[in-house]
């Protein structure tokens, strides 16, 4: 094993062990969370070395990191989610290449993604992202627009809502931070209560690198976890064309 793979399967351990440390703590059991592998900025060969770490999942924020490294092969047979703000005008690139989409926030995108997923022909699995904290600097739905999206994608044919998604804004007080999770959670456990055609709530992905112990105790079942994983990130990264 060569030092990247040990450092990767050493700080992939580490994560393991907090996040069975706290569905613990929350009377869960550790196989209910899965593990996504933020890995913007990150090379091919360091996606490669991760995915033989054990990770569930990875994660992409920027379309055309997602499309390279899927071309390079550096995700071998781990799912990949976008987790990044899309574009519109990426959503040709993203449908059909990632297994999920979890950042789709507006009947707009929703549109766009259920045109080039028909035009495929296939179902594209999304989240709905929601914006928790009301931040005008973040994308997703208000929470009391969260229902009538909720209620347009499960008329779409070519799209299946696999649950919800968010980034909360960030707090020194860990009781503040994990009101944010619980009123996520409570949005979530309403939307599961209700009857759809297309749409399974199975999924509240939610908790990155500094705060997913408190996503896990409120009930987060997939946590986006980048620098504890990889180490931190250069800045800044070049726009995307």
């Amino acid at each position: 094993m060569n030092e990247l793979h040990e450092q990767l399967a050493q700080r992939t351990a580490q994560v393991r062990r907090r996040m069975e440390e706290a569905c613990r703590a929350a009377g869960r059991a550790p196989e209910s969370v899965q593990l996504c592998a933020a890995s913007k900025t990150q090379t091919a060969d360091t996606v490669r070395a991760a995915w033989d770490a054990g990770i569930d999942v990875f994660g992409e924020n920027r379309v055309q990191e997602l499309v390279e490294k899927r071309a390079a092969g550096a995700y071998g047979s781990t799912p990949l989610h976008f987790i990044g703000h899309l574009q519109t005008n990426k959503v040709r690139q993203v449908v059909g290449a990632a297994d999920l989409i979890e950042s789709v926030d507006s009947e707009h995108l929703l549109l766009a993604v259920q045109k080039e997923a028909a035009r495929q022909g296939i179902v594209q699995p999304v989240l709905l992202q929601v914006n928790i904290g009301a931040e005008a600097s973040k994308g997703g739905v208000a929470p009391e627009g969260l229902t009538a999206l909720l209620n347009q994608a499960d008329g779409m044919e070519n799209i299946l809502v696999k649950g919800l998604m968010c980034i909360p804004p960030k707090e020194t007080d860990p009781a503040a931070q994990r009101r944010w999770f619980a009123a996520m959670r409570a949005l979530f456990d309403e939307a599961a209560a209700r009857s759809w055609t297309r749409t399974r709530m199975e999924i509240l992905s939610m908790g990155m690198s500094g705060d997913f112990e408190a996503a896990i105790q409120e009930g987060a079942t997939l946590v986006r976890v980048g620098t504890a994983i990889f180490g931190p990130r250069a800045y800044p990264l070049p726009a995307e064309s």
